[in-house]
């Protein structure tokens, strides 16, 4: 139980780095008109000229999508562009009110969609390329890049988003439905056990009655060094694992945090490549960039610093995912641009709706349905798999026993998220003016 405790703490703090950086990026594409130009321009071809486009060719795109030729849409329909936009809403509004990784239901809702699930891993990650560039000067801001410390670490993500993305390619290559299957699977297991950690965590926090900060929580005993990022006062003491580890001399070390403790601190390469190799296979595989997992590595682990970690982990996520995105989906035909640019548009508006409600409504309630929320996904990936494991033979299970599985876990995701997502747009509709009182 206790293994079970730290690893979901593990977790959450990841989560919650990832949808601070989410947060901060909506606030500064938003908040800067040559972005906004920016992005306009990136939708002017995929809105006009994919409109010409779907009306000639439109009816025979899904043989197309999803198959095995390298094919790289960039418009399928104003349905399906429609849709994006509410998946990224979704996404959006769940990270910004609950502040905890929305972007994991990214990939489960393309692939309810019909999304095959190569070209859902590789489509996330160019959306989450996409804006990482458009919110890059972010990390000027913070001024606490550490790029020794970052471009030792790249070489790790860049060997582990390759080998994430010849995975994924040889799988789709043997089965397309294998490689349904095994991203399902994956998301299966991280979802359900990082819903079932927020679920029990809602449950304690009920009984004992606390209220939790929307993007932290409230502070247990055992968590009292925990700062405004969401990670450890600089000037405590490293815990036992991190003591450990940079005390391993294994030539070169790489020196940080010269601004938090006297002559910095220093640890292997060795660490640093296995880490980035671990958070480039998770990017390579999943397509959510990684950054969930950078977080909690560095801090809880290697003992950076979490205002280092913070602007460190701004600057990965741009590489890692432009690089994972670009040489293992891109060239071989798995983004759909159209999604991309649409769940770009969706997320940075519900990450800012998102966030004003959390100022009218408790946290503990927030915290009830960011379990709803994960454990949703968890129910709609894991109700696809007996479907997809039965096409392959695996399981003895009828194609409409199957079918029907898979048709209950989309509808329970859809209904749990859409009623999420309706809810708290109502609650800032009804808040408008209370939360323009508190703007002013």
């Amino acid at each position: 139980m206790g293994f079970f405790r730290q690893w979901g703490r593990f977790m959450m703090a990841g989560a919650q780095a990832h949808a601070r950086w989410e947060l901060d990026i909506s606030h500064t594409i938003l908040g800067d008109r040559k972005r906004l130009a920016l992005l306009g321009l990136l939708l002017v071809p995929v809105v006009i000229g994919g409109i010409a486009f779907a009306e000639q060719i439109g009816e025979t795109m899904p043989q197309f999508l999803g198959g095995k030729k390298a094919y790289s849409p960039a418009f399928y329909s104003t349905g399906i562009f429609i849709v994006s936009i509410l998946i990224g809403l979704g996404a959006g509004l769940i990270t910004g009110c609950i502040g905890a990784g929305g972007g994991f239901i990214i990939a489960p809702a393309l692939m309810s969609a019909g999304i095959k699930g190569i070209l859902a891993v590789g489509t996330d990650l160019f959306h989450i390329f996409a804006k990482a560039i458009m919110g890059s000067v972010i990390h000027r801001k913070l001024g606490n890049v550490s790029v020794p410390l970052a471009l030792v670490f790249l070489i790790g993500a860049i060997l582990g988003a390759t080998a994430g993305g010849l995975i994924n390619r040889m799988l789709y290559e043997i089965n397309p439905v294998l490689s349904d299957a095994f991203i399902t699977t994956i998301y299966s297991l991280m979802l359900g056990f990082l819903g079932l950690y927020a679920l029990l965590d809602f449950l304690r926090a009920r009984q004992a009655g606390k209220k939790r900060a929307p993007l932290g929580g409230d502070v247990e005993e055992g968590d009292a060094h925990m700062d405004a990022h969401g990670g450890r006062d600089e000037g405590i003491e490293l815990g036992n694992l991190p003591r450990k580890l940079q005390g391993v001399k294994i030539p070169p070390m790489v020196k940080f945090d010269f601004d938090f403790t006297p002559g910095g601190r220093s640890i292997s390469w060795v660490f640093l490549v296995l880490s980035g190799a671990l958070v480039g296979l998770a990017a390579g595989i999943m397509g959510v960039g990684g950054g969930f997992l950078t977080f909690p590595i560095f801090v809880y682990m290697l003992g950076v610093s979490s205002m280092t970690t913070v602007g460190t982990d701004i600057f990965q996520i741009i590489f890692t995912a432009g690089y994972a995105a670009i040489s293992q989906y891109a060239i071989f035909g798995f983004i759909f641009y159209t999604l991309a640019m649409g769940m770009l548009l969706g997320s940075l508006l519900g990450v800012q709706i998102g966030a004003l409600v959390t100022k009218v409504v408790k946290g503990i309630t927030i915290r009830g349905f960011y379990a709803m929320a994960v454990l949703a996904g968890f129910v709609n990936r894991i109700f696809a798999l007996p479907g997809k494991l039965g096409q392959m033979e695996i399981l003895p299970i009828s194609p409409q026993t199957g079918a029907l599985l898979d048709k209950i876990g989309v509808w329970a995701f859809f209904v749990v998220i859409g009623g999420f997502s309706v809810w708290v747009i109502s609650t800032f509709l009804s808040n408008m003016r209370k939360l323009r009182g508190e703007e002013v």
